[in-house]
């Protein structure tokens, strides 16, 4: 007899829930529902790989990153209040990052036309990744169901990685804060 793998959906793809009558016969369609178990990185985890378009209109890759270790986080929206202080924080520590072989990437589901207009509104010089179908982001586990003023919603959840220049996972932090979490971070990486 062959055995199949059971499929496991997506956090967020809907599944068709299907009940038989008991004691046996036909399942029939009763339902469906959305899975929201969420994937969460851990470090040694390989980092999932990506290629998407940028604020300048090229496009970056995981690929491009190796080699050297990499900040990659993600956040909601590009100028927003929260988006903005995490940037500029960014920004403003980059040529610490730099100097200890760091670089920084950010990422968000905005188009890579927003992402433009931030970058040069806020002198921001670290390239931003657009993923506006948030393939990229879900696959990081940085996309999914929040806590927002005390309901829950679904959107980005503000997420930070650092990825070893093998491309594996270092460090994975989810629901940062855009306050003070630069600071924090370089701490953890002993900058």
């Amino acid at each position: 007899m062959l055995s199949c793998p059971p499929l496991v959906p997506r956090s967020g793809e809907r599944i068709r829930l299907l009940t038989g009558p008991p004691g046996g016969g036909p399942a029939q369609p009763v339902a469906f529902a959305t899975m929201t178990e969420q994937v969460r990185l851990q470090p040694g985890d390989p980092a999932p790989d990506f290629d998407l378009p940028t604020d300048s209109g090229d496009h970056l890759s995981l690929a491009d990153l190796r080699g050297r270790r990499t900040v990659l986080y993600a956040y909601p929206a590009a100028m927003t209040a929260g988006c903005t202080t995490q940037a500029c924080d960014f920004r403003d520590s980059l040529e610490a990052l730099n100097a200890a072989g760091v670089s920084v990437v950010g990422i968000s589901p905005d188009e890579p036309a927003k992402l433009a207009e931030f970058r040069d509104a806020e002198g921001l010089t670290f390239p931003l990744l657009a993923d506006p179908g948030t393939e990229v982001l879900r696959a990081y586990g940085a996309y999914g169901e929040k806590k927002l003023y005390g309901r829950t919603v679904t959107g980005v959840i503000r997420s930070t990685f650092v990825i070893g220049a093998d491309g594996a996972v270092e460090i994975a932090q989810y629901g940062v804060k855009a306050t003070g979490h630069v600071a924090r971070l370089r701490q953890e990486l002993g900058l």
